[in-house]
């Protein structure tokens, strides 16, 4: 008899890369008896598999108690480990000791390593109380995997499995909605069209982007428009006034669902992830699906892509000029294709990890 598999994770919204990856493995790992609890998101979504916890209210310790038991969670939420919480780490180890589930921990967070250098004596000793308790690990990058094995010295399983997942074809064919089509009235109307996504904070580069397409207007003449895609699950106001102000050639758009990104990428000449800290970048891919040149920094996934180091707009701006003079449909199409095999066979390696005897 199968294990009783749980994903414990986010699901959209907010849009962000870990709850887009949990989404995507919750649609395609349920039709082999896998269930899911959700952190975030749409609660109204009708699905018997699906059970929604109130962390931030210990609405994990009555979900455990009733369905924990034996259970093998994959687990992608960020408190446990990444950003271990004083309050909510040991309740989830003492149900582990008391229940006798497995752990299996998700690793998604590409800044971990350079934090973890940061760390509070009190984040380092919840940190390693957490490693102890894990009895195998997925994480999205190779980095991750030597930092783990070579500096941190863990002595679980370690397995690779990049966070791109297959996107339903349902989701990359739905139309735009009316009301996302008025709000970008003003920016589909522009000549040439860039889009970025993140949050309105600095690691995420919107100003970088910004500065970017600002260069490009001023020597070329052309009116380039920007929209941003924010996804609000962090902001800095001084920030985010500081990339707008000015710039009425910016389009801001926030909590946009995944299939109208989709629908907004296709509509674009470029897409610009200015991410610093990209641990594989979900994105860069979804656009390159979409037809659309990516420029993107040297972070992540990089194959196929305009790349420029991150916080050097002159050089962002300058693989932008590329891409909107000749962006290489021949290349994008090749690359797309490529990703869409590995995005099944990572499907298959993750079904492989819930589901191990």
């Amino acid at each position: 008899m199968r294990r009783k598999v749980i994903l414990l994770g986010p699901l959209p919204p907010p849009y962000g890369g870990v709850s887009v990856f949990m989404d995507a493995a919750f649609e395609r790992l349920k039709a082999d008896g896998a269930s899911m609890w959700a952190l975030f998101g749409d609660a109204a979504m009708p699905d018997p598999r699906l059970r929604f916890v109130r962390h931030r209210r210990f609405g994990i310790v009555p979900a455990l108690l009733s369905a924990g038991r034996g259970a093998r969670f994959l687990d992608a939420t960020h408190f446990h480990l990444e950003y271990p919480n004083k309050f909510l780490l040991p309740v989830w180890l003492t149900a582990k000791r008391a229940l006798g589930f497995e752990w299996i921990k998700i690793v998604l967070d590409g800044s971990l390593p350079t934090r973890h250098a940061r760390f509070a004596p009190l984040q380092r000793k919840l940190f390693g109380a957490a490693l102890a308790a894990v009895d195998e690990f997925v994480v999205v990058h190779e980095d991750l995997r030597r930092w783990l094995q070579d500096e941190i010295k863990v002595r679980q399983r370690v397995t690779v499995i990049p966070c791109l997942l297959p996107v339903p074809r349902r989701s990359l064919d739905a139309p735009l909605a009316p009301e996302i089509e008025a709000a970008l009235a003003g920016h589909l109307r522009r000549p040439r069209r860039v889009c970025s996504v993140g949050v309105f904070i600095r690691e995420y580069g919107f100003a970088d982007a910004a500065r970017a397409v600002e260069l490009l207007r001023e020597a070329s003449g052309e009116d380039i428009g920007l929209v941003l895609l924010d996804g609000t699950f962090a902001r800095d106001e001084n920030y985010r006034e500081e990339t707008l102000r000015g710039r009425d050639w910016i389009t801001v758009l926030e909590n946009v669902p995944n299939p109208q990104v989709y629908q907004i990428l296709k509509r674009c000449d470029a897409f610009v992830r200015a991410f610093g800290l990209e641990s594989y970048g979900i994105s860069r891919v979804v656009a390159l699906w979409c037809g659309v040149p990516v420029v993107a920094t040297r972070a992540g996934e990089t194959r196929g892509l305009l790349l420029y180091d991150y916080g050097d707009p002159a050089a962002l701006a300058a693989q932008l000029r590329v891409a909107l003079a000749a962006p290489p449909r021949d290349d994008i199409a090749h690359w797309a294709d490529v990703y869409r095999r590995e995005a099944e066979d990572n499907l298959e390696a993750l079904r492989r990890v819930a589901f191990a005897e």
